[in-house]
């Protein structure tokens, strides 16, 4: 049994009490965790605040703040393939995905050390004589960051890494479905030479969340998550009259006209909805395919899908893992079961596999019959396709946007013209054309409706972290006149 600590204000201790995680692989308990009580949030949000406040962290310039992110980036490409170790151990996402992933953490790092001593003010052009006024772009303070399981290394580089450039500190909880490799993490920034209580590393379940969120000391939630859980933070938020950023769930719709490289849109959907084992909020999880080329994009795609290797997720062989928890595959079952009944029909899968761990088929059920089912409306979070089908732009265009959600959406077509129009018409906050699933940390990333609000990556998301204040300089030496004597 492998032991994990929590990290705050620069050390690092057992916290209040302990919990298991469990390997979605075996289904048994492999590592202790400290399951973070109010008492361990509270000492968390102290210590932020007097980083927040202190001489050391607040008298640093940019560029020495930009160093240090430097410096944290080089130790997490340093330390990938123990991260990655850890995250497929305690999430079993497969080791050849967050070896990769993992490694590209790293240039978020990078990316937002770089952008740390170019967050700048500006001068106005006021209307008034003999004054100059302009505007300064100042930290916030303290932020809790909340993140999940899947992606996680990737998702707190988007909140801590903009945070910390803008001269925030942190408090970051970890999901408790599995929380290792952020525990790991805060033991690189500790490498990294940050003054302590820059950034805390807790995790815990429903208590440590309503008490991070609600806390009076916070003044901005960054959250990744479900649209439920976000419904309590901003409730929560509502204590402190903290901000919040919202990245949430999504329904994405696969787009793929009749005039589309097939072999290369079956491929983007194989990546787009199998990998991760599907456990990505921007999966494309909604192929809306047209009638004209549906039969035989479905025959190449359940080949595929059929052929995937499903196995141990330390293994580089392997192409798809087990689901991170048990209650996913019961999810998966009883939405797949109810859409069945809807009149939806199982072209692939649809049943775990059976022995240890949590594993799930790629599944593909085809909804052209059945198009409010649930396995259309609901997330399903695991490696299920809903197929529907088209015959013009337009009812593309509206089966694309019949959604309560509206993160990612991908469009293969070889007319520019049509991708244009496409482009225009979705209401999504990411449209992939002829690709899927590239990120950058130059460009920004989020959604809106059901996914939340916000954007993380890019040049805004560090200027989120900041907050404006205007400055007002009399220049004339002439007194102020008194108010009160008529003229």
């Amino acid at each position: 049994m492998q032991q994990f600590q929590q990290y705050i204000d620069g050390a690092f201790d057992d916290g209040s009490a302990q919990f298991h995680s469990i390997d979605p692989a075996t289904g048994a308990a492999w590592a202790s965790m400290p399951e973070a009580q109010a008492a361990d949030v509270n000492r968390a949000v102290q210590a932020a605040e007097t980083a927040f406040l202190g001489s050391e962290w607040a008298g640093m310039t940019a560029t020495q703040c930009g160093k240090l992110l430097h410096r944290l980036a080089d130790l997490v490409a340093e330390n990938a393939p123990r991260l990655a170790e850890l995250e497929t151990r305690d999430t079993g996402k497969i080791i050849r995905e967050t070896s990769a992933q993992i490694a590209y953490v790293a240039e978020y790092y990078r990316y937002y050390a770089g952008l740390a001593d170019k967050i700048e003010g500006a001068h106005l052009p006021i209307d008034k004589p003999d004054m100059e006024v302009w505007l300064r772009r100042e930290p916030i303070g303290v932020v809790a960051a909340v993140v999940p399981w899947n992606s996680q290394l990737f998702l707190s580089a988007v909140k801590i890494g903009p945070a910390l450039a803008a001269g925030c500190t942190v408090v970051l909880k970890a999901s408790e479905e599995g929380p290792a490799p952020m525990l790991e993490f805060a033991r690189i920034f500790d490498q990294a030479g940050f003054p302590k209580g820059v950034l805390n590393v807790i995790t815990g379940g429903p208590e440590a969340g309503a008490t991070l969120t609600s806390h009076p000391k916070v003044v901005h939630v960054a959250f990744t998550g479900g649209p439920e859980t976000a419904r309590h933070i901003v409730r929560n938020s509502a204590e402190n009259l903290a901000s919040t950023s919202l990245e949430l769930g999504g329904k994405s719709p696969f787009i793929v006209f009749d005039d589309a490289d097939i072999d290369s849109a079956v491929n983007a959907q194989v990546s787009g909805i199998f990998a991760a084992t599907g456990q990505s909020c921007v999966a494309g999880s909604r192929l809306v395919i047209s009638n004209k080329i549906k039969d035989e994009f479905l025959t190449k795609l359940k080949a595929k899908a059929e052929a995937v290797v499903i196995g141990d997720p330390t293994d580089m062989a392997t192409e798809v893992g087990p689901l991170c928890t048990l209650h996913q595959r019961d999810n998966a079952l009883a939405l797949i079961a109810a859409s069945e009944k809807q009149g939806a029909r199982v072209v692939t899968g649809g049943q775990p596999i059976a022995g240890d761990g949590f594993y799930f088929p790629p599944t593909i059920i085809d909804c052209s019959d059945a198009p409010q089912a649930d396995c259309i409306t609901n997330e399903f979070f695991g490696p299920v396709l809903s197929v529907l089908s088209f015959d013009t732009e337009e009812e593309a265009l509206e089966i694309a946007n019949n959604t309560t959600f509206g993160l990612a959406s991908g469009v293969f077509t070889s007319s520019l013209t049509r991708a244009h129009r496409m482009i225009r018409g979705i209401r999504a906050g990411i449209v992939w054309v002829n690709t899927y699933r590239a990120v950058s940390p130059i460009a920004p990333f989020g959604g809106h409706g059901l996914s939340g609000h916000g954007r993380e990556g890019g040049m805004q998301a560090a200027l989120d972290y900041t907050k404006v204040k205007a400055v007002w300089l009399k220049t004339s030496d002439d007194p102020i006149p008194d108010p009160f004597v008529i003229r």
